[in-house]
């Protein structure tokens, strides 16, 4: 690990527009730096500024940047309104690192794409322009949406997928001001810039994650993965439906391990709302939400995989737990 040197900050000001790179947990920053993937020279810890809690937000909850993954999927308030959630922040890494992983660094994790990590071979996310050799490559892991010939890599988070599902919104506080951006716009495309995960800017800090009034229904997460722990996802699912006589009434669908960000398809909710719940609306829910999947070669198992975890998560969220696990 290159040598850097270490300062704290004291309030939230000491870190926004700041050059130094932050760190709170450091479960992502300090295993890119043992890689010498990231060598900063400067190092600021966060962990003393004073994002640490969890609040009331009108009927939504206020989640500040620092807050504890563990803290966080345990809170009372998170378990009953937004189980979604808790399930999503359970389902990754260990409980070791849900303890020191905060919810803005897991955010802003970067992807565990193989070429990315390796410094011997060229990555256009880590040096721009050098190439992609996962196109054609060792890409068994990466994305089927959202791609480029850029980059096909993947966000590997759990939590996101679910605050994506969940409608969040990412408070941002940086040198020209404050903004919020809706969870699933967050991370970015790669397009012709795959250097760039995410939309802060430089210079700006995440503040908080807000979560909207609670959504109600069933709420379930499914990983699918080599392993059953500590292991990222080859394809997740998350999905909110809430049944009224008999028809949805409210339908958030989004997916991770698929894509460079959590991927949500709002075609896919409109194909389901004030529709019956049954596997004719959750066909066509899932024709749109597959829409442009296209596999790598070593990955082209993953677009079969996603219908059917979606198939067979609709169909929990729904309460037929025999069809559920039939086409599980």
């Amino acid at each position: 690990m290159k040598q850097f040197h270490f300062m704290r900050a004291h309030d939230a000001a000491q870190a926004i527009g700041t050059d130094a790179r932050l760190i709170a947990g450091g479960t992502n920053l300090l295993d890119l730096m043992k890689h010498q993937v990231e060598t900063p020279d400067h190092l600021l810890d966060i962990n003393h500024i004073g994002l640490e809690s969890i609040g009331r937000d009108g009927d939504g909850l206020w989640i500040g940047a620092l807050v504890r993954n563990a803290d966080l999927a345990g809170d009372a308030r998170v378990r009953d309104d937004y189980p979604l959630l808790s399930l999503a922040i359970l389902c990754g890494a260990s409980p070791q690192i849900r303890n020191r992983a905060t919810t803005g660094g897991n955010m802003m994790q970067r992807t565990r794409c193989y070429y990315f990590y390796d410094t011997s071979s060229p990555c256009n996310k880590r040096e721009p322009g050098s190439g992609c050799p996962a196109i054609g490559g060792c890409n068994r892991t990466h994305a089927i949406f959202g791609t480029s010939d850029q980059c096909i890599a993947t966000y590997p988070g759990d939590m996101a997928v679910a605050m994506t599902a969940l409608d969040a919104t990412v408070h941002i506080e940086g040198p020209d001001g404050s903004r919020q951006v809706p969870a699933g716009e967050f991370h970015r495309l790669p397009g012709t810039t795959p250097q760039r995960d995410t939309v802060l800017e430089p210079g700006e800090i995440i503040s908080a994650v807000t979560l909207p009034p609670p959504l109600g229904g069933r709420q379930i997460y499914r990983k699918v993965r080599d392993r059953r722990s500590y292991a990222f996802a080859l394809v997740s699912v998350a999905v909110v439906l809430r049944i009224e006589d008999g028809r949805i009434a409210t339908a958030r669908i989004a997916a991770g391990g698929v894509a460079p960000r959590p991927w949500r398809v709002k075609a896919a909710e409109d194909a389901l709302t004030g529709q019956p719940a049954g596997d004719q609306a959750f066909s066509a829910a899932i024709d749109a939400f597959m829409q442009g999947a296209t596999g790598q070669g070593q990955n082209d198992f993953k677009v079969p995989l996603l219908r059917r975890t979606l198939r067979a998560v609709l169909h929990e969220a729904a309460g037929d737990s025999a069809m559920q696990e039939k086409v599980a």
